[in-house]
Formats: C-alpha cells, structure tokens, sequence
C-alpha cells in the first residue's frame, strides 16, 4: 500500500496468520464484483483470496471505525453462529454496540420497537445470514462494512472485506485483526507492543468441546455418583448402628407408623361431627 504510511502495510506475521486461519480459501461461486480481490482458481475449483487485498480492507475499516466519535455508534452484527463470540468480543474491546443472534426487523427502522437503534455505521459479518440488517440500513442510509466470500454479494456494502467467512478460525481472526487495528489507530495500542489478548478469545467454541475439555481437565466431577455414595454411606451407618445397639424394633416402628396414620382419621371424624349443625 503505497498511498499509505508504511506503518499500515502488512507484516510478515500477519500474512502468516491470515494464511494460517485459511482466510484465503473461497467459495467455488465466485460474484463478478469479487473477482478483483481472487488471486487465482484451484484445480479443484476453489477460488483463492489474495490476503493483501483483505490486510488492505481491514485496515480502510479500521481507519473508518476509529473516525467515528462515539464507538457507541456503531452495530457489530453476526447471525452466523461462528461469528457471534467474534462480534461479543469486538464490542467488549472497541466499546461498540454487538448484535450476535438473530437481527430482529425493525431494529433500525421502528423507533417503536425495544431495541431500536441509530447507529453511523454498522458491521456485519456475513452479507447471506445479516440480509435484513444491510436492507434495513439502506433504508436510513447507514453504511455498511462486510466480511465477505468470493460468492457474497455487494449490495448495499460499501467496504467489503474479502475474507472466508465461513470458516470459525478465520471469522475471530478477522475481528481480532479488525479490533487490534482500531486499538493502534486511535492511540490506545502502541505497534512497537503485541496486543495481550490472544486471537483464541474470538474464537467460536462448540459447548460439546467445552465439556470434553473440563470433563479432561477433572474440573467437574459426576453429580449423581457423589449423591449415590452419600446416600449408601448413609444407610451402611444406620445398619451398622442398628447391628451394634440391637434396639430397633420392626412391630414397634410399625405401630408407630399406625398410630400416626390413625390421628388424623378421628380428627376428621372430629371435625364432621362439629360441621353437622350447619346441617341444622
């Protein structure tokens, strides 16, 4: 990038990482306003994106998201499951506003509606899944930033990101990229110093691996095999004691039992007797 600081251009890291996260990797459709970001085509059909393109874009977003007074003014949207820790951790960081989930109609164009909004700008990480939020944006003519495949269309985006946006690994790397470079941008991260949070955080994790992972590390043991014991340990000390006093006695814990069981018949019978004068 010429026309830019050379403090902006592209490490060799960070082409390591978007390489590594296979940020690279596109779809086999690939949109006729996509083709300038396409490096080449694989034998097997794969269009491959060119990770300068996308270090190039990343860092026009950033310098759009840093010119913005208020971070509070900008959507971070993900309806993609892969995107929506992403999109929780961009906003914790950048101090923007993140919708993961469903983007629910009218967020930006029924001030009616609970969570209406009226952001500046809005960032959405597949165009496909966050459809309505880009229809609704161009409705109030919000701008739009996008992650986008070889395959994705460019309606109503105005910057769009060239990156595989299918991938969970290259979602978080993306957004942590993204995060990192508005950080530096408005002063709060030096580029001399790494960022101390590790682009795992943006990561999406399936709960099932996160139960393997605690149920590995033995941080939580079986509920029901604790309350088994407990309960067996419990009546092995009451036959135990039993055996050693001798003193229980099966015909008397059984007319106890009677006895208790008989009250509240006569009270019943009490108590009938009592009600008859209503009768009367």
């Amino acid at each position: 990038m010429s026309h830019v600081p050379a403090c902006l251009n592209a490490t060799e890291e960070d082409i390591q990482l978007l390489l590594s996260a296979k940020a690279h990797l596109g779809a086999q459709n690939a949109d006729s306003h996509m083709l300038p970001y396409v490096h080449k085509r694989r034998d097997d059909g794969v269009h491959l994106i060119n990770p300068v393109k996308t270090w190039e874009k990343l860092v026009l977003a950033a310098r759009i998201i840093a010119a913005i007074e208020d971070p509070h003014d900008i959507c971070v949207i993900s309806s993609r499951q892969y995107g929506q820790r992403a999109v929780l951790k961009f906003g914790v960081h950048t101090g923007t506003q993140a919708i993961a989930g469903r983007f629910t109609p009218g967020n930006f164009t029924n001030y009616i509606t609970r969570q209406f909004k009226e952001p500046r700008l809005i960032i959405v990480t597949d165009t496909r899944a966050d459809e309505q939020a880009i229809r609704e944006a161009s409705y109030v003519n919000i701008p739009v930033i996008a992650f986008c495949n070889t395959d994705s269309s460019l309606k109503h985006v105005d910057v769009a990101i060239p990156i595989n946006n299918s991938g969970k690994h290259a979602i978080g790397l993306g957004y942590w990229l993204l995060a990192r470079e508005v950080l530096r941008l408005r002063g709060t991260l030096s580029r001399d110093e790494a960022w101390d949070v590790m682009v795992d955080m943006f990561f999406f994790r399936d709960t099932e691996e996160v139960k393997k992972d605690l149920e590995g590390a033995g941080e939580k043991p079986e509920e029901g095999s604790n309350w088994e014991a407990a309960e067996g340990g419990a009546a092995a000390a009451a036959l135990a004691n039993a055996a050693a006093g001798g003193n229980w006695d099966p015909a008397a814990a059984e007319g106890d039992w009677g006895n208790e069981g008989a009250a509240p018949a006569a009270d019943w019978a009490a108590e009938g007797a009592t009600n008859s004068g209503w009768g009367a």
